[in-house]
């Protein structure tokens, strides 16, 4: 098929690199335009800008679809399809209707559970033990589009957003190659009203760890906001991230280190597995207990 790609981080990647795989003809690659990174702050190319100039395609990067020429250009591509995937643009009716199959967006949930911004955060956040990947024909409201194919995966005891994002990118990319193979023959299921939630935009203010809270609800924030932003807390004034964590018995007061790096919770304890201490690189807490001494509360 003819299709256009539009998206910008590295959840994106391997859904390029699938059509591509598959033998679709790429017509043009939309991702978001450059921005500063580095200690330098020089402009950066997106994951997908980047891999896409690897590959030979064309990339074009609009700062939104105000613009009627930006329309315009999209339309003259004259694609089958557009897949959409974690593209970070507001796309217009004009550009939905535009392709003769219109746009498809990989959602990573089984929607309608979770729409919006970070739903795999939000999954392991809430202690859900399945999400997966939705293929779904999109419209102008949030994620609310009919579903196309749908595939589903357990969310491990111990599994953080960063494995659970990189297995959902790899199960997204299979299911679009799937669903663009039979696109005429798979039926729209129009989603439940029933089940609806929202996976609203992770605030860096929800990152810092409240012992008092029961341990359950502190292992799913560790590991739900791990690795970005990250769960933090203070060991002897210095700011530590909290990168993996697994539930364990124990009991004291909140925050006091029962062993090693078993912490006291409001009820229950967790086991810190992983972090990454101010200006380090992130280590197994083996590594890290090498040099540093826990006080007994944190």
């Amino acid at each position: 098929m003819r299709v256009v790609f539009m998206g910008t981080p590295d959840f994106s990647v391997p859904v390029l690199d699938a059509l591509v795989g598959a033998g679709d003809e790429i017509a043009a690659v939309y991702s978001q335009p450059p921005r500063p990174a580095g200690r330098g702050k020089k402009d950066r190319p997106s994951p997908v800008h980047a891999r896409a100039l690897e590959l030979g395609l064309e990339v074009r990067h609009p700062v939104n679809f105000k613009n009627a020429e930006d329309v315009d250009a999209f339309a003259a591509l004259n694609a089958d399809v557009a897949v959409v995937v974690a593209y970070g643009l507001i796309l217009p009716q004009s550009l939905l209707d535009a392709p003769q199959y219109g746009c498809l967006n990989i959602h990573a949930s089984l929607l309608p559970r979770w729409r919006g911004a970070a739903p795999i955060h939000r999954a392991i956040m809430a202690g859900d033990t399945e999400t997966g990947v939705c293929i779904m024909q999109m419209e102008s409201g949030l994620d609310t589009g009919p579903v196309l194919l749908r595939q589903a995966t357990a969310i491990g005891a111990e599994e953080t957003t960063g494995q659970l994002h990189d297995w959902l990118s790899e199960m997204g990319a299979k299911a679009i190659v799937a669903a663009l193979s039979r696109l005429d023959q798979l039926e729209p299921q129009v989603q439940p009203e029933e089940g609806v939630t929202y996976a609203a935009k992770i605030d860096k203010a929800e990152a810092k760890i409240d012992w008092r809270e029961p341990a359950d609800v502190v292992d799913r924030k560790i590991r739900g906001l791990s690795p970005f932003p990250g769960a933090w807390c203070e060991i002897d004034g210095e700011r530590v991230k909290l990168l993996g964590s697994k539930l364990v018995e124990g009991q004291g007061e909140a925050g006091q280190v029962l062993s090693e790096f078993v912490v006291a919770c409001g009820e229950g304890a967790v086991e810190i597995t992983r972090l990454q201490r101010s200006g380090k690189k992130p280590m197994d807490t083996e590594d890290a207990l090498r040099g540093m001494t826990l006080p007994e509360m944190i």
